[in-house]
């Protein structure tokens, strides 16, 4: 199997990506094929997908922050069981982001993920069992990652003003003892993240607002 990244939407692999996000995410959650020119060409979002053959069968975008020696996962995507695609794209992704964290002259501080959560919003992941928002939530536990303390909601990548609900914002710090991060951190790196998009809810406007308020925020088991 291969690791390869993508850095153009003329790339064969970059339309059987596309479709595989448009049966597997909600609509809400995907960006239009034409908008993912910028994104990536920009050296910063890094985009690879797993290939089985002439197939591409796995995926996961992320970007390192130097600045904040932090990570952010956007989206991993495992098509097929049997292939040990989750422990596949977790080890590149994390060999990935330690080389950029040494190449910054840091050891890595830790990563971000939105995460679904199911116990409040039911989401098939268009019917692949190995999506199951169960599983993952339990799989990404165990690579480490903790819930913010935090009434999450993001903006909708349709770009509608509407807020997204039922997932929480995590970070898995490599070092697995730390119990809090700096609450200005979270909000400097939402803002920066979500400022592509110009029509922000009003809920998520007050979420940074409380954010600021403070100056740790928990992090809690996932």
């Amino acid at each position: 199997m291969e690791y390869k990244r993508i850095t153009s939407i003329t790339d064969p692999n970059f339309k059987k990506l596309h479709d595989l996000m448009k049966e597997i995410f909600p609509p809400e959650e995907v960006l239009e094929y034409e908008l993912w020119k910028e994104p990536l060409e920009d050296p910063g979002i890094r985009v690879f997908v797993a290939i089985n053959g002439d197939e591409v069968v796995g995926a996961t975008e992320y970007r390192y922050y130097p600045d904040w020696n932090i990570a952010m996962t956007d989206f991993t995507i495992i098509s097929k069981p049997g292939l040990s695609l989750g422990r596949f794209l977790a080890q590149n992704r994390l060999k990935d982001l330690q080389k950029l964290a040494n190449n910054n002259g840091k050891e890595l501080f830790g990563m971000f993920a939105e995460i679904y959560d199911p116990y409040r919003v039911g989401h098939e992941f268009g019917g692949v069992r190995v999506m199951d928002p169960y599983v993952r939530r339990e799989v990404l536990s165990h690579l480490g990652y903790k819930r913010i303390d935090l009434d999450y909601v993001h903006p909708s990548w349709e770009n509608n003003g509407e807020a997204v609900k039922g997932l929480d914002f995590c970070f898995m710090p490599m070092n697995d003892e730390l119990e809090s991060i700096p609450a200005s951190l979270v909000a400097d790196f939402l803002t920066t993240y979500y400022s592509i998009l110009s029509n922000k809810p009003k809920e998520w406007i007050d979420m940074i607002e409380q954010l600021r308020s403070k100056e740790i925020i928990s992090l809690l088991p996932l």
